[in-house]
């Protein structure tokens, strides 16, 4: 019987994506960390009953660059906080490791 190996997820992104530290590896990273953020935009907006033009309103930000943040897209420290202040949420839910823990739907 042929033995099979496991990779472990690091390895297949070491494969994949390549080597931690390498700028594509930083970059991928860098993506995953700013979706995983609009999508705890996204998140916290549908538990308050929130369209993405009344969060745009509270923000003073058009629909469509709503739609951006939750995507992970056009994100600044200043645009997070602007977000967060809005939906009245505390900073600590920026925590990585919670948002970690974010269901993708």
């Amino acid at each position: 019987m042929e033995k099979k190996y496991f990779y472990t997820l690091e390895e297949v992104e070491d494969r994949i994506i390549g080597p931690k530290g390498s700028e594509v590896r930083d970059k991928y990273e860098a993506d995953m960390q700013d979706f995983l953020v609009g999508l705890t935009i996204r998140k916290v907006r549908e538990e308050k009953n929130m369209t993405q033009e009344q969060l745009g309103a509270l923000m003073g930000v058009k629909r469509a660059q709503v739609s951006r943040i939750e995507n992970g897209k056009s994100l600044s420290l200043n645009t997070i906080r602007r977000a967060f202040k809005a939906l009245g949420v505390e900073s600590g839910y920026l925590d990585m490791e919670k948002l970690g823990k974010v269901a993708l739907w």
